[in-house]
């Protein structure tokens, strides 16, 4: 019996050894150099002057549930993302916070997500729970579409339009806590 209890312990170290290797040696998204980084400094330093103060970038390759992919970066100098007017003036300001405010209602957060999803009519979406009545739905769907979050392709049917998905997603991330 203790023996058995010997070969089951040292077999499941070996297991958790096994393990341990598997997760090193599998890349993890965030693990490593900052590659990204790297290339955004690159850039700026290219840039010159105007990549003085410094710089944002954003990028991603997804594939959707729906087998939709895409693939997208955009990149910012810092000072035109601080300046107090856009480059269209105080309109383009206000389309950034209107852009914001659609994303601020968990309906329409989950809408955007169930769209993404595959669900793409307003048929599909009020059949989940939780998500208000058919009127409701068309208001969050009014919300995001004018803020650009969503266009209708026909017949009813809605989706994120491809240029918006990787931005939706990286703002879902930097709304994490």
């Amino acid at each position: 019996m203790e023996q058995d209890l010997e070969q089951r312990v040292a077999e499941l170290e070996r297991r958790l050894t096994a393990l341990e290797r598997q997760d090193r040696e599998s890349p993890r998204l965030g693990d490593g150099d900052f590659w990204a980084l790297s290339g955004l400094k690159q850039q700026l330093a290219e840039a010159g002057e105007a990549g003085a103060d410094g710089g944002v970038l954003f990028t991603g390759a997804v594939r959707l549930p729906t087998g939709e992919q895409y693939e997208w970066q955009y990149g910012a100098f810092t000072g035109t993302l601080l300046e107090e007017e856009g480059e269209d003036g105080p309109d383009d300001r206000t389309a950034v916070a209107d852009s914001l405010a659609a994303l601020g209602h968990p309906v329409r957060l989950r809408l955007l997500r169930e769209i993404l999803g595959g669900r793409r009519t307003v048929a599909e979406l009020a059949a989940l729970d939780a998500v208000g009545t058919t009127g409701q739905i068309y208001h969050h769907l009014r919300q995001l579409t004018g803020a650009g979050w969503l266009h209708t392709t026909g017949r009813g049917r809605y989706e994120v339009p491809g240029a918006r998905v990787v931005p939706l997603l990286v703002v879902l991330t930097a709304a994490t806590p």
